[in-house]
């Protein structure tokens, strides 16, 4: 368990960073309330962006290969389910900010990481509709 607490808090400061370079300004990080949790709370032009991050660990290898075809990418792993607490915990956070009226968007940024490497492939997936 350890390591994929490692691995996801990895992605997660990759994540920050590719949003920081994207003048974003990171609000929160691992907000976590007893609906769910929401990896990152960040802004741009007055508009929240709440970001769901998905990371995992191959090598280079693999990276530079078709050996990933038959694999499940990590933005696979934002199901229904963890769409619905995804949203429940949006409205409590919009709630307790109060920014109920706050124009906000949703998205994944999915992060396959090589940590020999040192490496990262990054997709971002805007305006995912949580339900």
């Amino acid at each position: 368990m350890f390591e994929k607490k490692k691995t996801g808090n990895k992605g997660e400061d990759i994540a920050c960073k590719i949003l920081i370079e994207k003048g974003y300004k990171i609000l929160d990080r691992n907000y976590s309330k007893k609906c769910g949790e929401i990896d990152i709370v960040a802004e741009k032009d007055k508009q929240i962006c709440f970001v769901e991050v998905k990371t995992e660990t191959v090598d280079l290898k693999q990276l530079e290969s078709l050996s990933l075809i038959n694999r499940p990418r990590p933005e696979e792993k934002v199901n229904a389910g963890k769409l619905r607490r995804i949203s429940k915990t949006i409205q409590v956070y919009l709630w307790s900010k109060h920014k109920e009226d706050s124009d906000w968007n949703f998205l994944v940024i999915s992060i396959l990481f090589d940590p020999i490497k040192k490496v990262a492939r990054v997709k971002i997936i805007e305006d995912v509709v949580p339900e």
